[in-house]
C-alpha cells in the first residue's frame, strides 16, 4: 500500500530537512540515502559481501527501503556508506548523529570500532574525528534486533502481525547526519519556561572548563532582539514581556546561543521555546483539572500510533508528518498522544509551530507482548500491585533498569518540545513495575508537565492522573480523588473502506460499521451520551483511538494510506466546538 507522498520520496535523498530543529548548527552534512546491506550472524565479523542496497533511513522491513525484507529474531543487519567530507568540515571536530536504532548497534569507521549503542528509539552521536581520514571514509553500523522474541523496549512491533501487533522495524529508522563543532562546544541546552516568574529557565552545557562566555539572544515572531546577555550555564532568562503558548494562538521564540572560548566565538546553536504551563489545579467547584496556562483547559485528542503503510515507523517526508497534524488540528482536536513509540524531533517541532498537545507515551516492553492474566483483571474491577515483576513479566533487574535508563533519555531527548505536555510511563500493565515510584522519578526530572503514571488499566494511586480506558463498555466516571479524570483511550469503531484497507480478511476493530453514515451517527452518540455529560463531573480529557488505521487495524478517522476520511468531517467538528466550549469560554 502507497501513500501520496510514496512516490516523492529520492532513494539518493531521502528525508533531507535539518533532524534536530531543537538545537540548530550551520555545517552539517545528510548522509540519508543508499546503504550497502548484508544479513550476517555476528555484529563484529564484516561481511564478506554486500546483498544489495537499502534506503536508509527506512527499515528493512519497509517497503521505502527498497528491501522490504523480515528478519529473523537472531539475525544481524549490516550497513556500508562511504562518504567525503566538505571543506567545511576541515580543522573541526566531527560528530555523527543516528536519530534512532532498533534495537543494538556497534558503530565502525573505517574498519575501527568507534562505539555501541542499545535503545530502539532515541538518538545517540560519537565524535569520530579522531578515526578520519582524508578522502573517502567507510561507514559500517551492526545491528541485531530480537523484535517481540526478547525483552527489550519494542512497542508493538511482532515477528507475526495480527490484531494491533504490527510490522517490526530493524535497524536504522531515523536519519543519520554528521555535524562539525570546534573542540570547544555546546553540547546540550534545556530550555524551561516558567510563567508565574516571567522567565525561562536556561541549562546549557560545554565542553569548555574555564575561561568561556555564553551569550544568549532572545527574538520574538518578528526576529526582534527581546533580550541579549551573558550568562551563566545555569541560569534564568527574564521575560518581562511575552507571549503565551497554546494550540490557538502557538506563540514562539527563537533564542541563540553564543559561545565564545578566550575571547573568541567557537560556537553557534539557535534552538526555541514557548511560554506555557502544564498543571493540574482545582476549578471554581473544587473539581481537579487539567490547566494550560493557569486556566482550565479540555484536551481533545486522538491516539496517534505514527505507522505508515510505505515507511512503517519512518514518516515517507516532512510534509507526511505535517500533514496528520494540521488534518486532526482542523477537525477541532488540541491534543494527540503519540503511542507508544519516539517520532524524530522534527514530529514535535511542528506540533509546537502548528500548535498540537502531545501526551508522550514511554515505549513499552517486556518478555513477551501480552500476559493473559494482565489483561484479563483490569475487566473484573480486580486491584493488583504491580511490584509483582514476574506478573507484568519484568522479572530481571536488568530489564527494568534499562526501561528506567531509556525513559529517562527520551525525557531528556524531548525536554525542549514546547507542545509536550504530559509523560506517559506505562501503557495498559504492559510490562508495567513500579508505576508510582517511576511517577515520582518522572516529575522530579520534570516538574513542568503532567504524568499519567499507568494510562488504563493497573492504576496504582499516582501521578497527575486518574486515567481510564474504555472500549465497547460504556465510559463511566468512577470514583474520584486529588488526580483529574481523563479518558486516555476510548471508541475505536471501526470501519473497513475497500481499496484503502491493508488486509480486509483480517482487519480488526472494536465494533464495525459498514459505512461513513453509521460510523458518524455512532461517534455522534458516543461523544453525546457518553463524553460530554461528564466534563461537568470532571473530565478534563479525551484521546479517541485513533488517527489512522494501523495495518489490520481499522479503527482509524482516516485510511491508513490517509487518502480517506471515514467519518464526516462536520459531525467531527461541531462535536469538538462543542466539548471544546465547556470549559473554555
Amino acid at each position: 500500500m502507497e501513500t501520496r507522498w510514496t512516490k516523492e520520496v529520492n532513494k539518493d535523498a531521502p528525508l533531507q530537512e535539518y533532524p534536530r530543529p531543537q538545537m540548530k548548527r550551520n555545517i552539517w552534512t545528510n548522509l540519508n540515502g543508499q546503504f550497502d546491506y548484508a544479513v550476517s550472524d555476528s555484529m563484529e565479523n564484516f561481511p564478506a559481501e554486500y546483498e544489495g542496497k537499502i534506503t536508509v533511513p527506512f527499515a528493512i522491513e519497509a517497503p521505502l527501503s527498497g528491501v522490504e525484507k523480515r528478519l529473523d529474531p537472531m539475525d544481524i543487519l549490516w550497513y556500508h556508506k562511504t562518504f567525503t567530507l566538505s571543506e567545511e568540515f576541515d580543522s573541526k571536530h566531527v560528530i555523527l548523529h543516528f536519530g534512532a536504532v532498533d534495537w543494538e548497534c556497534r558503530v565502525y569507521i573505517n574498519n575501527q570500532f568507534v562505539g555501541g549503542h542499545t535503545g530502539g528509539y532515541c538518538p545517540f552521536s560519537f565524535d569520530i574525528t579522531e578515526f578520519l581520514v582524508e578522502g573517502e571514509n567507510d561507514l559500517y553500523v551492526s545491528v541485531f534486533d530480537p523484535t517481540d522474541k526478547g525483552w527489550q523496549q519494542r512497542g508493538k512491533q511482532a515477528i507475526v502481525q495480527k490484531g494491533f501487533w504490527y510490522t517490526p522495524t530493524t535497524g536504522i529508522w531515523q536519519t543519520v547526519w554528521l555535524e562539525a563543532v570546534d573542540e570547544k562546544h555546546i553540547t546540550s541546552i534545556k530550555l524551561t519556561p516558567d510563567i508565574d516568574e516571567y522567565c525561562v529557565h536556561v541549562d546549557v552545557e560545554t565542553t569548555a572548563e574555564s575561561d568561556y562566555e555564553i551569550v544568549a539572544t532572545v527574538f520574538d515572531d518578528e526576529e526582534e532582539v527581546v533580550y541579549s546577555s551573558s550568562i551563566g550555564c545555569v541560569d534564568v532568562i527574564p521575560m518581562k514581556r511575552f507571549k503565551l503558548w497554546t494550540p490557538e494562538k502557538p506563540n514562539l521564540y527563537n533564542v541563540m546561543f553564543e559561545l565564545y572560548y578566550d575571547g573568541l566565538l567557537v560556537d553557534t546553536v539557535v534552538s526555541y521555546f514557548g511560554m506555557r504551563k502544564f498543571s493540574v489545579e482545582k476549578d471554581d467547584n473544587g473539581l481537579p483539572r487539567l490547566f494550560l496556562n493557569n486556566k482550565p483547559y479540555f484536551q481533545i485528542g486522538l491516539l496517534d500510533q505514527g505507522y505508515w503503510p510505505d515507511g512503517v515507523m519512518t514518516p515517507p517526508t516532512d510534509e507526511a508528518m505535517i500533514f496528520d497534524i494540521k488534518v486532526m488540528k482542523s477537525l477541532g482536536f488540541n491534543m494527540l498522544r503519540k503511542h507508544i513509540k519516539v517520532e524524530p524531533l522534527r514530529w514535535y517541532y511542528h506540533c509546537d509551530k502548528i500548535g498540537m498537545i502531545v501526551w508522550q507515551d514511554m515505549v513499552s516492553g517486556a518478555k513477551h507482548p501480552g500476559n493473559f492474566l494482565v489483561g484479563a483483571v483490569p475487566f473484573f474491577q480486580i486491584k493488583v500491585k504491580d511490584d509483582d515483576y514476574s506478573l507484568f513479566n519484568r522479572d530481571e533487574k536488568e530489564w527494568r533498569d534499562q526501561f528506567e535508563d531509556e525513559l529517562e533519555q527520551m525525557m531528556s531527548t524531548l525536554h525542549n518540545c514546547v507542545s509536550i505536555g504530559c509523560w506517559v510511563p506505562f501503557n495498559e500493565g504492559w510490562g508495567q513495575f513500579d508505576a508510582k515510584r517511576i511517577a515520582e522519578k518522572v516529575k522530579a526530572l520534570d516538574p513542568s508537565r503532567v504524568v499519567d503514571h499507568a494510562s488504563g488499566w493497573f492504576d496504582q494511586k499516582g501521578g497527575d492522573l486518574r486515567s481510564m480506558h474504555r472500549y465497547v463498555v460504556p465510559v463511566t466516571k468512577g470514583r474520584s480523588d486529588h488526580r483529574a479524570f481523563v479518558v486516555s483511550e476510548f471508541g475505536g469503531y471501526s470501519r473497513i473502506v475497500s481499496g484503502h484497507t491493508m488486509n480486509e480478511k483480517k482487519a480488526f476493530g472494536y465494533l464495525m460499521y459498514k459505512d461513513k453514515a453509521s460510523l458518524t451517527k455512532a461517534y455522534e452518540k458516543l461523544f453525546n451520551k457518553q463524553i460530554i455529560p461528564l466534563v461537568s463531573k470532571g473530565l478534563s480529557a479525551v484521546v479517541y483511538t485513533q488517527l489512522s488505521d494501523v495495518e489490520n487495524e481499522t479503527n482509524g478517522i482516516m485510511t491508513y494510506d490517509r487518502d480517506i476520511m471515514k467519518l464526516d468531517n462536520e459531525a467531527i467538528i461541531k462535536i469538538n466546538k462543542r466539548l471544546f466550549s465547556i470549559l473554555v469560554r
